[in-house]
């Protein structure tokens, strides 16, 4: 801008009316090119929303309910739900840093993973092929923590790897809460790294609850974080609930912790919800979109109860 300015003070024999309506002009141009970047990520960002479409999905007696809110308009945060033959693979990623650079590696994460889910059904292989393909790609690879799931109905388990994310919570019907931890480091991190797989039955009415740790590091005006124990005591209040009600239920109490505290890093939930034999036999697999989460925001954060001034998370 130095240099411009130069230019035009030589241009303009100094004459204050023509430098003021060449800067003028100089601002004008800037002020456009700021609305065409901010309207091409704003498109990039609806992109992203569909590629890991569908928000809603009932699959064979199992309701699958899932939201991101980006903190800028790209997220490092994704899901994806995947019909796999007889089986559905259930994937939530975070990619480290937020904003452009994490959005433009999305895109290419979701599609190693999503052929590595077709070439094996082991979850451990699945995200070792995904680990060892990003680490092979020239540069340094972004650290990546992925949880993968895959669920069998015919067996009612749920076999599954973790990559670094937040243990997700499987909250049984009158049952203790499990940590589905087992897996192995963030992907990226190592070449040729070892991962195992877990395995969980699943009951009629069981709930799990899979999320990013923008959910449980989420702060409020004392500079407290939302925390797992509230996320589990949250989660048993709304046992029962169908998956999308749920859903917006743990996300209206986790932003009406963090009260008008802006979220720090990138916040996502999915919930899944086993239902009884009969549905699973009946209903056939329907999937629907929910609105922009920066819509919904408002009517999440309005008053309700709230874990703040109240019952202990147990």
């Amino acid at each position: 801008m130095e240099g411009v300015s130069a230019q035009a003070l030589a241009a303009t024999g100094g004459d204050p009316a023509e430098n003021a309506q060449f800067f003028s002009d100089e601002l004008n141009a800037l002020h456009r090119d700021h609305s065409k970047l901010q309207q091409a990520i704003f498109e990039a960002a609806q992109i992203q929303r569909r590629l890991c479409a569908p928000r809603e999905f009932t699959w064979r007696g199992f309701e699958i309910a899932g939201e991101i809110f980006p903190v800028r308009h790209l997220s490092g945060d994704f899901f994806k739900v995947m019909e796999l033959g007889s089986a559905l693979g259930v994937v939530l990623g975070d990619i480290a840093g937020k904003g452009l650079t994490a959005g433009i590696w999305q895109p290419h994460l979701m599609g190693l993973i999503q052929r590595a889910c077709r070439r094996h059904s082991d979850p451990a292989d699945v995200i070792a092929e995904v680990n060892n393909e990003l680490c092979q790609d020239e540069g340094a690879p972004p650290l990546t923590a992925l949880f993968y799931a895959r669920i069998d109905p015919r067996s009612n388990e749920l076999v599954y790897c973790n990559a670094g994310l937040p243990a997700p919570l499987l909250l049984p019907a009158n049952k203790t809460l499990e940590h589905l931890a087992l897996g192995g480091p963030m992907l990226g991190a190592m070449k040729n790294a070892l991962f195992q797989t877990g395995t969980v039955s699943l009951n009629p009415a069981d709930m799990l609850i899979i999320y990013s740790d923008g959910v449980t590091e989420c702060r409020n005006h004392g500079d407290d974080e939302f925390e797992v124990d509230r996320l589990a005591a949250a989660g048993r209040g709304v046992h029962g609930m169908s998956a999308s009600k749920a859903l917006f239920s743990l996300l209206g109490t986790v932003l009406d912790f963090a009260d008008s505290c802006s979220p720090l890093d990138d916040l996502t939930l999915l919930v899944i919800r086993y239902r009884d034999a009969f549905h699973s036999e009946q209903l056939p697999s329907r999937n629907k979109e929910f609105p922009d989460p920066q819509q919904r925001a408002a009517s999440l954060s309005q008053p309700r109860r709230s874990l703040r001034g109240g019952r202990s998370p147990e």
